[in-house]
């Protein structure tokens, strides 16, 4: 119900603002003295009496009225009268008439209820008809202003209408938008408002055609602006200037300038029209700038689009713009004369001459625009300047040139006109008349002159006109905003109004049109955004779940095709590009933009040759053709650039300023360049805009400068202004303003309906209408929904009060309504489209029931009074009878004529008492009557004082409850807010607590990974021990080939170079084999690996024996070959003959080969046209399939459908049955509803027999059909085969030719660098050759097949990772969606940012957490891949050739079963063409039903959002489960911590004691020096006694030294003793601790199993009924199935190949020696797999578009049978949807003619598209590779720095121990040890230098961490660089290798959390074997010291755990010592390179 506002009382009068020009709007606008003739309100509110109407609302109900198309009045109404299938017969409502319609093209009317709604959102029907008869009947009755939604539509009266007054400002000041009618200053209001409320800036968008009333809107904002937010000194007084065109004084100066700045802006930039009398030519943004109290501060505005080429030439009837015609009109003499001004007739640029305008006087207008001019404050110099100006622009169009008769140079005979020219703009008249005729231009370096043409010579005079203007509109604009900048008062917020031209759609559209509409479409993207977030927060605030759409993003395709830069580049970027190139024209342009754009779903070609357009452009309002004729013109819009610096030059100043930024900053376009061949454009084009004009001047501002010497065209200014634009929209709250044109005729009172519409589509109302619908447009507060509809459930709510929600939700429940159909808010009801008028049509029929329900009992109830009273008259004519015979027996008597005469005489005497009585009643009725009239008299007094307090009180109360009401309003919002935040509060604190434990099971699983490295290493140390005794024995065979090593020096060198040419093949068969065995390694049991071990190790030693047998082998090769060299050396010279003709055969062969090239690229073509046939008919087949599936389905459905009826039948037999009355209208009633069910079942069954008969027709046609198909498809294959017999022997011979050029190529570079090695050289050829010759039979077939096979495994591999990448690319626009909730979240409240900052640090930490898993991964992966290189070399070549055979058997057999398929396919492909046409044709009919399902889709969503809360839950309580097997691992580490620290203790005391033996043998050298040196000194003859006594002394000394050092020894030994005794005792502890661990492991592993079975029962039992309730969907789930069934076959496949690609490994390796001479081979088996590859790819190809087509099918045909289901409910609103589809019914069906025609071009772009998105994803792949070995970098250095405090903490404990022993050492032997002690000293020092070195590692170590951290990205793009120079081979090597990965990794993310556990124990089984084997090793050693200290022998150190270790693999060696080992090769890292790369 509507509150209707109090009405204020009309004012004395209503002045307008001053108003020139439209026609359109003159009598709307320029009101007159009449508000006291015509009641204003009439013109805003609406009259409900008449829509509340119930005869009326009876009439549509009994009529069943609906909308019908009519070509004169749109739509018009009718009532439906039969229906007949598809048809239906309709009876008019205007004069009766019959028609046949179409049921598509009905579309529904909404109840009366709805008649004239202010709001058209509220429209329970939202289509085209309703809102057109809307608008009309509220146009008709005055009313000009509708909402619909976020828009005001505004109509164009064309008649007077007393609306805006001050009156009625004040009526709207203050007002919600809700609690008063449509009107302009509502809008003004509600921006107004919201500015001071919010703190926001705030945007008013104007649009529409020319005419219909944007500019006058804009007037009627400022003017409400100006009056409510004027400054404190004139608010008392304030008036608007309306009319009188002098100032009002009471009103301040700001707000007087900003209402004079129109006039000024109108006279310069509007222009008389054919549609528009004050047409703007340009575009405006006018921004008012308010302070914090809300008073206007100041202003500015911006302009767009200035239509300059007006000023030159002007169409048939039109004016150029008003300030031409003023000037000339009111100019007096005297400045007639200095301006140089004549008559109008005589200035050619006045096209038309003087054309009046009709009530306007330019004279006057002229005097006001004076008078303006001096209100802004302008001078009277700045006036007279720019009048010259505008009369300069007169005099260029007046001069004249002549073309000289010999010559086509260009002449001026007489300069009269350029002399006035140069007068008024200050040049000189000869150099301006060289500079047009003979202008310079720069050629190289030097300038020359070049004489123009006619037609140059006016081009550029025009040009130069156009840029005059257009620079002094320019600089009018920014004079006016300087006088509007208040720079004193601080503007707080702004409002910005916009009035720019609406979509344009003409019968060709040139550059203007295209700008204008790009404008729009980013406009109504704004719209889109805006109303998305507007419907959300509505929502939001009413607690409805919903998924959001952003329709604004449906736009981006459109604006992406024409401001898109590049990939591909748009249109604006492509004819900036054809600017560049001075010989491009408009065809080149046109040209190009079709071959880029071509494919583009918003770009069309032109149909036919003959059309005029070149090419068209589907806007979201409709289609647009444009003619680019002239676009490369005006994008550069050149200039003389001679006459530009005349101008800068120029002797006036004002000139001077204008043409200033021409020179300095922006170089045009050469007009020299774009003029050659211009010739003149018809006078009567359309003409628009040349140059955008961007508010941003170069010439007064410094905000638009330029680069020196930069190119700018049109297109990117303009682009870069719109851009400044939008973003200043989308940084306000928009508010949108439609205005509609009603008629051509300026008319009153006439709309044409047809014109309306195409209005309605381009500004976008439609489109909001069409949004609205995909939501809850109709919403109904309780009370009012209870009211209305409480009477169809009466018995739902029981007596007594019961809150509106709940009694909704009951009135809900008993109504029975679908869930998807309404939400229930805190507030209101939401309702879906077309709901409340069923539940209106429900209503009507309930009413007529209870109507004739109560006319009955009326009836009856009239009946039996009747009854009575006739009953009644009986009885007393009886009486009357009786007494009558009484009478008559009586009147006789005599006794009774005396009774009768006597009895009168009685009451006689009585009279005069009674008359006596009666007077004195009398005197007592008088008294009480002057009584009671006194006090009647009191009681009215009091009674009309009590009825003025109640109406004090009843005003005091209305006051009161409003106030209550708006805090109400405010707690509730508030309470709401509240909620909300509390809500994402929790949320967050939920996530950040998921977030944690997550992070918890990151560090779990790191410590995994650690304890499984430790493994892999300790398996190395086993490999290690068996490599030694290996070694040993390698020992043994080189101290017997050592004497022979002078020999063969020779034939080491051959040797070494054939070494490395072996490691390079093996490292690349090893990557190649590691990249698989990474994928197969974790599929397989880590149990095998021991026994695998073993068989390696048999494998090695037999590996040893074959290595010495080759060298037996070489040593008689090199027996041989000492006899040979002789031979070779004869030979080399025959050689270099050989070559000199091998080079002239070379010549020859490449000729040959360019010849086979050619037939091959023939072949290729005829190939490629085969397999387009191929995949057409393997589309048609899929096609069939899938109609064939439709059909089947709708069949199903249609029988179940018949059932259903059948059943609905038999309820409403029973139902008339119980509710048959006597009456003859129900009697009526029934027999009509048994012939309707009558007519339903004929109609069903007359569908059955047709649906039979077309499907026996359809299986008829489909075998011809499949015959003609099977004998193509025959020949195809037929062709197929010979193509390729030719193909391949092309290829053979190609190859081999390729193979000898590239030989003969080595041969020769070999011969001329390396001659002084020809003998070795030889050797090695010879050895290759007799080797090749004995195995290049046996391995040729092997080594093809097997390549083979390994290309069909990558394509598999491929096929899966597609897969992968969908399945990625829906979790990422799923985080994109959150991303973008988290962004709207946090702008809405400022809390937020701290909370989700801490989120993004506790991502930031989690993504840390994964990349040192990854690293780690990474780490393990290499020891993987080393272990699998030695398994690989295991496999045998026999087991291969057999999986070979069998995986090729099983490939065939699969090509079999296609080939069947598609066979099948093919015949069932015609069965369905036909019922793929009929559900085409029903396809816009269930477009309104698909809109539900999708509701109804998100709402399954939600359910599975819940399951996946659930999902977390259960991730939750697992991860508590590995929590506390944390705490195990915790205690694990722990005691292995400790034992470690014991083994650390001996290792010291190890070397400790290898130190000492050092210095023992160190003495014992020493000793025999001195010895020697003794001997020497015996045999002198010097003093030899003496020198004899002090050796002597020496000795002794020496020898006591060693006996003291061998005590110091056993000591040691002892203490090393004490610490293996406790070694051994922590071992049984670790031991026992372990077999605790493992059983609470191992319970705790078989509780989370049983707990995960339990809740994946319950997951896939939710799961089951998700699909119950999605039906739609289960054919879908059905081929998702099977696929993954298919990709689990291509894993067995996969697994198969690895298994085969082992043993190819393994055959290669023992090959590599041959692997030159058979590169030819291999060669040849990657041009066949290229061939697989590709065919593979088509396949999967058709295999996906397939699939594409049968789940969109099927969708189609689960709404087709959904829609058939409910047909009878849901009739009307189909027809809703008729109007929505018809703008593309005709498309549709143009596309199905062309369907057929067109497949296999839609099957070629499909491909493109596809290789696209695979080319996007390969991009994506490779970034994400590179961030993850960036953050495998960042977090191996992170480990690094951990691992090297580690070792310093281990140090600093070695250090304390050393020191306390030292001290120990020092008191016991003091004096005697002193070199000892010097030499501890050392060690210690040693020890404190590595400790030193270690801290400042470490300190390099986190230098360089944050380092890499800060240059994440530097490192990114170097890292870029560096993978663009490497192999080709190896880039596609890692491609596949990170594509095994990713989908290694979402394939396998189940199974390693179930395998981890089981892993982990195993690790600690093995990690226990290991250390107890390394105890026994530990102790076997010590004895062995021990014994060999008691013998006193020398000492070696040959432990496994001591010295350094080497592991050959594959001839490469990979040295680790034991602490690199033990730190995990950390040290190695930092201070050496890695010797194993």
């Amino acid at each position: 119900m509507r509150l209707e506002p109090q009405r204020p009382g009309l004012g004395a009068g209503a002045n307008e603002n001053h108003f020139r020009g439209s026609c359109s709007w003159i009598l709307l606008f320029t009101m007159a003295q009449r508000s006291g003739l015509e009641d204003p309100e009439r013109y805003l509110f609406v009259d409900r009496a008449v829509i509340y109407n119930p005869a009326t609302q009876a009439d549509w109900t009994a009529k069943k009225l609906v909308w019908i198309p009519s070509e004169r009045h749109g739509f018009e109404a009718a009532s439906i009268k039969e229906e007949r299938g598809d048809e239906v017969m309709v009876e008019l409502a205007e004069n009766g008439k019959k028609a046949m319609v179409n049921k598509d093209d009905i579309q529904k009317m909404n109840p009366p209820k709805f008649s004239k709604v202010e709001d058209m959102a509220e429209l329970t029907c939202l289509n085209e008809a309703s809102v057109l008869h809307n608008l009309k009947d509220r146009y008709y009755s005055g009313l000009i202003y509708t909402y619909s939604g976020l828009f005001c539509v505004v109509i164009n009266p064309y008649k007077n209408l007393p609306i805006y007054s001050e009156n009625i400002i004040e009526m709207y000041r203050g007002k919600k938008r809700h609690e008063m009618p449509p009107h302009i200053y509502a809008i003004s209001e509600s921006a107004y408002r919201c500015m001071l409320q919010d703190r926001e800036d705030q945007s008013i968008l104007c649009t529409g055609e020319s005419g219909a009333g944007k500019t006058e809107n804009t007037k009627k904002v400022i003017q409400y602006l100006a009056h409510v937010a004027s400054s404190h000194k004139g608010r008392k007084d304030h008036n608007i200037p309306q009319e009188s065109p002098k100032p009002v004084k009471h009103q301040g100066e700001l707000e007087r300038q900003l209402l004079q700045a129109n006039p000024i802006l109108e006279s310069f930039g509007n222009a008389k029209t054919v549609k528009n009398d004050n047409s703007s030519r340009f575009g405006k943004f006018i921004r008012i700038n308010f302070d914090v109290t809300g008073y206007i501060v100041g202003a500015n505005i911006e302009t767009y689009l200035l239509e300059k080429s007006r000023a030159v030439r002007q169409a048939k009837d039109e004016r150029t713009f008003h300030i031409f015609y003023q000037l000339l009109s009111g100019a007096g003499e005297h400045l007639k004369s200095d301006l140089l001004l004549e008559g109008f007739n005589n200035y050619r640029f006045l096209s038309n001459g003087y054309i009046p305008i009709p009530g306007q006087q330019d004279k006057d207008n002229f005097q006001e625009t004076m008078e303006a001019m001096h209100i802004m404050g302008f001078s009277h110099e700045e006036i007279l300047s720019m009048l010259k100006v505008v009369s300069s622009v007169l005099q260029f169009g007046n001069i004249s040139f002549k073309k000289e008769r010999n010559t086509d140079q260009a002449s001026m005979p007489e300069n009269t006109v350029a002399q006035k020219l140069c007068h008024l703009l200050g040049m000189n008249v000869m150099e301006f008349t060289r500079a047009i005729l003979t202008p310079r231009i720069k050629v190289g370096r030097d300038y020359v002159q070049k004489a123009q043409t006619k037609e140059q010579a006016d081009f550029a005079v025009e040009a130069l006109a156009k840029a005059t203007y257009e620079r002094l509109f320019r600089w009018l604009v920014h004079r006016i905003n300087k006088a509007l900048d208040r720079t004193k008062r601080q503007g707080a917020s702004f409002i910005g109004i916009l009035d720019i031209a609406g979509f344009e759609i003409f019968e060709l559209n040139s550059f203007e049109q295209l700008c204008i509409n790009y404008t729009n479409e980013k406009l109504q993207q704004l719209f889109n955004h805006t109303m998305f977030i507007l419907e959300q927060e509505e929502y939001q605030r009413e607690g409805i779940e919903w998924n959001f759409i952003d329709f604004g993003l449906d736009l981006q395709p459109c604006i992406d095709l024409i401001e898109r830069p590049a990939n591909p580049p748009g249109v604006l970027a492509l004819l900036d590009e054809e600017c560049w190139f001075p010989k491009a024209t408009d065809k080149t342009f046109v040209e190009k933009l079709v071959q880029e754009q071509g494919s583009h779903s918003k770009f069309q070609k032109p149909r036919q040759l003959k059309d005029k357009a070149d090419f068209c452009i589907i806007h979201y309002a409709g289609k647009v053709d444009y003619k680019a004729d002239e676009w490369l013109m005006k994008n550069m819009d050149p200039l003389n650039d001679n006459v530009a610096t005349l101008l800068h030059q120029s002797s006036d100043r004002f000139v001077a300023e204008l043409w200033k930024d021409e020179i300095q900053n922006i170089q045009r376009a050469s007009f020299y360049d774009s003029v050659s061949g211009l010739h003149e454009t018809p006078v009567d084009r359309i003409v628009g805009l040349d140059q955008v004009t961007g508010m941003t001047e170069t010439a007064f501002g410094s905000a638009y400068k330029t680069k020196k010497g930069m190119f700018r065209t049109v297109g990117q200014l303009y682009k870069e202004s719109l851009t400044k634009l939008m973003a200043t929209l989308r940084n306000t709250n928009p508010n949108f303003v439609r205005c509609i044109i009603p008629n051509h005729e300026k008319r009153a009172g006439k709309l044409d309906p047809h014109l309306v519409l195409d209005q309605l589509r381009c500004n976008g109302v439609l489109e909001g209408i069409r949004i609205c619908r995909q939501g809850f447009p109709n919403r109904i507060v309780f009370q009012e929904f209870r009211q209305r509809y409480e009477i169809l459930t009466p018995n739902a709510i029981p007596k007594g009060f019961m809150d509106g929600k709940q009694a909704c939700e009951r009135m809900i429940r008993a109504l029975e309504l679908d869930p998807n159909l309404y939400r229930i808010g805190q507030s209101k009801i939401f309702f879906r489209a077309g709901v409340l008028a069923h539940l209106e049509e429900e209503r009507d029929l309930k009413i007529t029931d209870i109507i004739i329900f109560f006319q009955a009992v009326c009836r009856g109830y009239l009946a039996r009074k009747a009854f009575a009273k006739k009953q009644q008259q009986l009885s007393a004519l009886k009486v009357l009878q009786r007494n009558c015979a009484a009478y008559l027996k009586l009147r006789h008597w005599q006794w009774w004529r005396v009774f009768t005469k006597v009895k009168p005489l009685l009451q006689v005497t009585r009279q005069e008492e009674e008359l006596q009585a009666k007077d004195e009643e009398l005197l007592k009725v008088k008294e009480k009557q002057t009584k009671v009239e006194g006090e009647l008299e009191e009681m009215e007094r009091k009674h009309q004082q009590l009825l003025e307090e109640k109406n004090i009180l009843a005003e005091q109360l209305q006051a009161e409850t409003e106030l209550f009401a708006e805090a109400e309003e405010m707690r509730a919002r508030l309470a709401a807010k509240k909620q909300e935040l509390e809500e994402i509060l929790h949320d967050l604190e939920s996530r950040v607590e998921e977030e944690e434990e997550r992070n918890q099971i990151l560090q779990n699983e790191k410590k995994k990974m650690q304890a499984h490295i430790q493994d892999l290493e300790e398996q190395l140390d086993e490999e290690e021990g068996a490599r030694q005794k290996l070694q040993l024995e390698k020992v043994t065979a080189e101290a017997k080939i050592k004497k022979m090593e002078e020999e063969i020096l020779l034939l080491e060198d051959q040797n070494s170079k054939f070494i490395k040419e072996k490691k390079l093949m093996e490292d690349r068969i090893a990557e190649c084999s590691s990249q698989l065995a990474e994928e197969e390694e974790k599929a397989k049991n880590l149990a095998k690996i021991r026994n695998k071990q073993e068989v390696m190790i048999t494998d090695l030693e037999e590996r040893l024996k074959k290595e010495e047998k080759t060298r037996q082998e070489l040593e008689k090769a090199k027996r041989k070959l000492d006899g040979e060299t002789t031979d070779l050396q004869d030979q080399i010279a025959e050689l270099q003959a050989q070559i000199d003709e091998l080079k002239i055969q070379l010549a020859k062969k490449e000729e040959e080969l360019q010849g086979a090239l050619a037939r091959g690229d023939d072949e290729t073509l005829h190939k490629n046209n085969a397999l387009k046939v191929v995949r057409e008919l393997q589309a048609q087949i899929a096609e069939l399939q899938e109609d064939f599936e439709s059909e089947k389905a709708s069949r199903n459905k249609a029988e179940k459908q018949k059932r259903d009826l059948s059943e609905e039948l038999e309820a409403l037999k029973t139902e008339l049955e119980d509710t048959l009355d006597t009456t003859a209208a129900q009697q009526e009633l029934r027999t009509k509803r048994e012939q309707e069910v009558a007519e339903l079942k004929k109609a069903l069954e007359e569908e059955t027999k047709n649906h039979e008969a077309q499907i026996q027709d359809m299986r008829q046609r489909h075998a011809t059909a499949l015959e003609e198909l099977s004998e193509q498809l025959e020949q195809a294959k037929r062709f197929k085969a010979n193509l390729e017999k030719n193909k391949q022997g092309l290829e053979t011979d190609n190859k081999e030719l390729a193979c000898e050029v590239k030989v003969l190529q080595q041969v020769k570079a070999e011969s001329e660098h390396k001659r002084k090695k020809l003998d070795a050289q030889v050797q090695e050829l010879h050895a290759k050759v007799s080797e090749g010759d004995r195995l290049r039979v046996e391995l040729a077939e092997k080594a093809n097949k097997l390549q083979n096979e390994l290309d069909n495994v990558s394509t598999l591999l491929e096929e899966a990772e597609k897969k992968g990448i969908k399945f990625a690319k829906d979790a990422s626009s799923l985080e994109s969606q959150l991303q973008d909730t988290q962004e709207l979240l946090q702008e809405e409240t400022r809390q937020k940012l701290n909370l989700s900052s801490r989120i993004r640090q506790l991502e930031e930490e989690k993504n840390s957490l994964q990349e040192q898993q990854e690293e780690e991964e990474e780490a393990r992966k290499n020891l993987e891949k080393q272990v699998l290189a030695l398994q690989s070399q295991l496999t045998d070549t026999k087991k291969k050739v057999d999986d070979d055979l069998g995986t090729i058997e099983s490939l065939e057999e699969a090509k079999k079963k296609l080939l069947k398929d598609v066979e099948a396919l093919s015949q069932r492909l015609e069965e369905k063409a036909l019922a793929y046409d009929k559900l085409e044709k029903t396809k816009n009919r269930l477009q309104q039903e698909l809109d539900d399902l999708m509701v109804d889709l998100d709402h399954q969503r939600q359910i599975v959002s819940n399951l996946e809360k659930k999902q977390k839950k259960f991730d939750q309580l697992l991860a508590e489960e590995k929590n506390i097997s944390a705490r195990y691992a915790e205690e694990r580490d722990r005691a292995e911590a400790e034992a470690r620290e014991k083994e650390t203790k001996a290792l010291s005391l190890a070397r400790a004691l290898e130190e000492a033996l050092e210095a023992k043998e160190e003495f014992e050298r020493q000793n025999k020096q001195l010895r020697a040196d003794m001997e020497d000194l015996m045999s002198s003859k010097d003093d030899v006694g003496k020198n004899v006594h002090e050796l002597e002394k020496s000795k002794r000394a020496l020898e006591q030294q060693v006996e003291e050092m061998r005590t110091q020894l056993e000591e040691l030994e002892d203490e090393l003793q004490a610490t293996e005794d406790a070694k051994l005792r922590l071992e049984v502890n670790m031991q026992a601790m372990k077999a605790q661990f493992e059983r609470d492991l191992q319970t705790r592993d078989e509780q989370n199993e049983e707990k995960k079975r339990l809740l994946i029962k319950q997951v896939r039992e939710l799961e089951a009924e998700l699909e119950d309730e999605r039906k739609q969907r289960a054919l879908a789930v059905a081929a998702k199935k099977k696929m993954e069934i298919d990709l689990k076959d291509l894993e067995a496949q996969i697994e198969a190949a690895n298994k085969a690609r082992d043993e190819v490994i393994k055959q290669l390796r023992k090959l590599q020696a041959q692997m030159k001479d058979y590169q030819r081979e291999l060669e040849e088996a990657r041009a066949s797999r290229d061939e697989i590859f590709a065919q593979s790819k088509e396949s999967e190809k058709k295999l996906k578009s397939l699939e594409a087509e049968i789940l969109q099918l099927q969708e189609e045909l689960a709404s087709s049978e959904r829609a058939r289901r409910h047909a009878e409910q849901e009739r009307d609103e189909l027809a809703d949807e008729i109007a929505n589809s018809a703008s593309g019914k005709s498309a549709l069906l143009d596309e199905k003619r062309r369907l057929e025609a067109r497949i296999a071009q839609l099957e070629e772009e499909l491909e493109e598209e596809q290789s696209n998105m695979e080319l996007l994803n390969d991009r994506f792949r490779k970034t994400t590779l590179q961030v993850d070995t960036l953050n495998a970098e960042l977090a191996a250095e992170r480990s690094a720095a951990q691992k090297s405090d580690n070792a310093r903490q281990q140090l600093e404990r070695q250090n304390k121990e050393l020191k306390a022993k030292l001290q120990e050492l020092e008191g016991a032997v003091k004096s005697k040890f002193k070199a000892t002690i010097s030499a501890l000293e050392a060690k210690i020092g040693q020890l404190e230098e590595q400790l030193e070195q270690e801290a400042k590692e470490r300190a390099a170590a986190n230098k360089l961490v944050r380092r890499t951290e800060k240059k994440l990205k530097e490192i990114f793009m170097q890292v870029e660089d560096e993978r663009r120079h490497a192999d080709q081979y190896k880039e596609q090597m890692e491609k596949a290798n990170a594509r095994m990965k990713q989908l290694k990794r979402q394939l396998e993310e189940a199974e390693e959390e179930a395998t981890r556990a089981n892993a982990s124990r195993r690790k600690l089984q093995r990690e226990l074997d290991d250390a107890t084997e390394a105890n026994e090793g530990l102790s076997r050693e010590v004895s062995t010291l021990k014994n060999r200290l008691r013998r006193g022998g020398p000492i070696s150190f040959s432990s496994s755990r001591s010295g350094r270790r080497q592991l050959h693999i594959e001839g490469a060696s990979l040295e680790l010592s034991d602490d690199d080992t033990e730190s995990k090769t950390s040290d190695v890292n930092e201070t050496q390179p890695p010797q194993s790369e």
